[in-house]
């Protein structure tokens, strides 16, 4: 079975991640799912980290996935 992945952007391209999306998280909703639990986050600490973030991402089914960055396709 595939697993649904999200990107999340960054300006710094070492600052990228990427997550897998829960079975239970309907697709049209993942993106302001996520938005909510960053901001989460950045409110609660405003010295948060990446560790913070995926803590809290962990915790509601998103699991980091380690990947390499390829060569640009523009």
């Amino acid at each position: 079975m595939n697993k649904k992945v999200m990107i999340l952007p960054a300006s710094e391209f070492t600052k990228i991640r990427l997550v897998t999306v829960p079975d239970d998280i309907e697709e049209h909703e993942v993106y302001r799912h996520v938005t909510g639990l960053i901001a989460s986050v950045e409110e609660d600490n405003p010295d948060y980290t990446w560790e913070d973030i995926a803590a809290l991402l962990e915790d509601r089914g998103f699991e980091p996935v380690d990947f390499i960055l390829g060569p640009a396709l523009d």
